[in-house]
C-alpha cells in the first residue's frame, strides 16, 4: 500500500475523529515511511525488551517489528498511525515496546540538541494515547503472553 492509499484509508476509518477536526488538517498528511536499516537503534535501545514499533520524526521512519507480522492489518495500520501522529505533533522518536512481563511501554525521547522538541507535550500525547488506546494495548499485551511468552490464557483470565 502506498502513502496516498493509505492516507485515503486513514480518512475513511477516522473521518469522524479528532485528527479531521486539527486546525493544522493539511500538515497531517502521512508521509510513506518504511523499515529503515536503523531499526536496530530501536531494538539497542530497547534494552533487552522487544519493540513492536516506532517512529522517527528526523528520519521520517516507520519501523514496525517483522517478528509481529501476523498481527492483524487493521491493528498494524492503527500502530503506524499512532506512531506517525504523535511525532508529526511531538517530534523525536516514538517506540512502542513489550515489557519482558508482557506489558507496553510506549516512550519518546529527543536527540540533545533539539529544540523543537517538547518534553511536556510529548507526556501529555502519550498520556493521551495510552487513555484512548488502553483496549488496543491490553490486546497486544495479552496476545504477547499468549503466543509470544506462551503463557497458559487459563492462567491469564484468573488474574
Amino acid at each position: 500500500m502506498n502513502a496516498k492509499d493509505f492516507e485515503k484509508e486513514f480518512n475513511k476509518e477516522f473521518a469522524d475523529k479528532d485528527y479531521q477536526d486539527a486546525p493544522d488538517k493539511e500538515e497531517l498528511k502521512i508521509d510513506e515511511m518504511q523499515k529503515t536499516n536503523k531499526s536496530r537503534v530501536f531494538d539497542e535501545a530497547a534494552g533487552g525488551r522487544v519493540v513492536l514499533c516506532g517512529a522517527n520524526a528526523y528520519e521520517q521512519k516507520y519501523y514496525f517489528n517483522p517478528v509481529f507480522k501476523q498481527i492483524p492489518e487493521s491493528i498494524k495500520k492503527e500502530l503506524n498511525i499512532i506512531s506517525v501522529l504523535f511525532t508529526q505533533e511531538a517530534g523525536g522518536i516514538f517506540t512502542i515496546v513489550f515489557e519482558e512481563d508482557g506489558n507496553i511501554s510506549i516512550e519518546t525521547n529527543a536527540d540533545e540538541e533539539d529544540i523543537t522538541y517538547d518534553e511536556i507535550t510529548a507526556g501529555l500525547l502519550v498520556s493521551e494515547v495510552r487513555r484512548k488506546r488502553q483496549d488496543l494495548f491490553e490486546a497486544l499485551g495479552l496476545y504477547y503472553r499468549i503466543y509470544v511468552l506462551h503463557e497458559n490464557p487459563a492462567d491469564i483470565l484468573d488474574e
